[in-house]
């Protein structure tokens, strides 16, 4: 299995970020290419749509309000990869209770790349998300 961590440093607190994106159908609260997020099976699947039109399903794997951070997998994505899982965590800043850090790390199998390409390409969609995510603090 290959992974990859994308992090952020935000100035707002832990609770003003997970407010935001720590709900497990929150992503189009915050995520411009999500449009849609429905809730299934409990809150234990969300059926996500892009902008584009394409619906990916994940499953939640771990789900902790306390720590802030969830885990979930995908299915099929219109990525280069399979058997992807990731987890996203706000995490206090010590000593800075106005900043947070956030993760998100996806582990997954490259499929039809190298893992250096696999690598690459989950990466930027990662980083893509966390820039999103500052600026919807920012707005």
């Amino acid at each position: 299995m290959a992974s990859t961590t994308a992090s952020a440093d935000l100035a707002a607190s832990p609770d003003r970020v997970w407010g935001l994106m720590g709900g497990f159908g929150s992503l189009p609260d915050w995520l411009p290419s999500i449009t849609g997020s429905e809730l299934l099976e409990g809150g234990r699947v969300r059926r996500v749509t892009t902008k584009d039109g394409v619906v990916i399903v994940e499953r939640l794997q771990h789900f902790d309000e306390r720590a802030r951070t969830y885990g979930y997998s995908a299915g099929e994505l219109r990525l280069p990869v399979r058997d992807y899982r990731a987890t996203i965590a706000v995490l206090e800043v010590r000593g800075e209770p106005e900043k947070s850090r956030v993760e998100w790390t996806g582990t997954f199998v490259p499929e039809g790349v190298t893992e250096e390409e696999a690598v690459a390409v989950v990466h930027r969609v990662l980083s893509g998300g966390l820039d999103a995510l500052r600026r919807a603090l920012d707005a």
